[in-house]
């Protein structure tokens, strides 16, 4: 089933049937990336710009991977050294990107809403690759996934989410991408950073989602444990303890994690901070998927380009 939108800006409106399509889309990509030659020609003779105001690796090298996989051609524009440090606005970017012949632009920008803008300043369309702290709809589509290769259905699993929920936008896109998908979400870290109004993000009938600080409680018997990393910033902000009292409290270790199901999945969005928000020992453990999560974030993106721009499911 293709996705009936032109651009991905966000997935809080996301349906089922929207994100069964990417899922199920993903993997057959994951399939093609498996090959001895990983690139078929579905999107030849497309054109996708990548443009960056933020610093990334992942996200961006992923983004580049998948359009080039599809054998579409891919541009990559950051604000470093281009028109934009000489005083170019926005808008102006976005016109002279169209002008370029741009069939799909992936933007990440610091500020919320600069996707809503490119969206209605081009004829083209438009993928939100994180803006400010509203939302990273890709990252939340590759979690979904990595979940789903591993258990088969996402409904009724128990998810906890640990860290800065407050100031992060992967957060914010996978607790509605896990509850709309019928997963039980459970929020920990310190009360400064997990105001009380996220677990009234979701209603209806789709998943729960729960705040619960201690998170030796929020870890048991959990399917999936999530960390999220730690801006050290913050800290000099008065919104953490020292960062060794927030790893005695919120850190996963070993020990906590097998307060979990014993075929618990440990996921991180990266880049983590060892030894503050995840022990090492269990970073790269049994239960760890996170490197998993990368090579997922390409089939993903590729199913994200392919529906966009092909408008039917492979």
């Amino acid at each position: 089933m293709p996705l009936h939108r032109r651009h991905l800006i966000d997935i809080a409106d996301f349906s089922r049937d929207e994100f069964d399509s990417v899922l199920e889309t993903a993997v057959s990509m994951r399939q093609v990336l498996e090959r001895p030659i990983s690139r078929v020609p579905t999107l030849r003779g497309k054109s996708i710009v990548n443009v960056f105001f933020e610093a990334s690796t992942r996200t961006r090298v992923s983004f580049e991977l998948a359009g080039k996989s599809l054998s579409a051609d891919v541009v990559n524009v950051a604000s470093s050294g281009s028109s934009i440090e000489k005083g170019e606005s926005l808008i102006d970017t976005f016109h002279t990107i169209q002008a370029l012949g741009a069939d799909l632009v992936v933007l990440r920008h610091p500020k919320a809403g600069a996707p809503d803008l490119a969206a209605r300043n081009l004829s083209c369309s438009v993928v939100n690759a994180g803006d400010g702290l509203r939302g990273h709809p890709s990252q939340a589509l590759l979690d979904l996934f990595t979940v789903q290769q591993h258990t088969g259905d996402i409904e009724g699993l128990k998810i906890v989410i640990v860290g800065d929920v407050l100031h992060s936008r992967v957060a914010r896109s996978g607790i509605w991408a896990f509850a709309r998908m019928g997963a039980h979400v459970y929020l920990s870290g310190p009360p400064t950073l997990l105001p009380p109004h996220f677990n009234k993000l979701v209603n209806g009938d789709d998943g729960i989602v729960r705040i619960e600080h201690d998170l030796d409680r929020a870890i048991d018997g959990a399917d999936v444990v999530m960390a999220l990393r730690i801006q050290k910033e913050r800290m000099h902000l008065g919104m953490l303890p020292d960062l060794r009292e927030y790893a005695r409290r919120w850190g996963i270790t070993s020990t906590r994690l097998s307060r979990a199901d014993r075929r618990a999945l440990l996921m991180h969005p990266g880049p983590m901070n060892q030894g503050i928000e995840i022990s090492p020992d269990v970073a790269y453990g049994e239960h760890s998927v996170i490197t998993e999560q990368v090579t997922n974030g390409v089939a993903v993106r590729m199913a994200i380009l392919y529906l966009l721009l092909a408008g039917t499911p492979a």
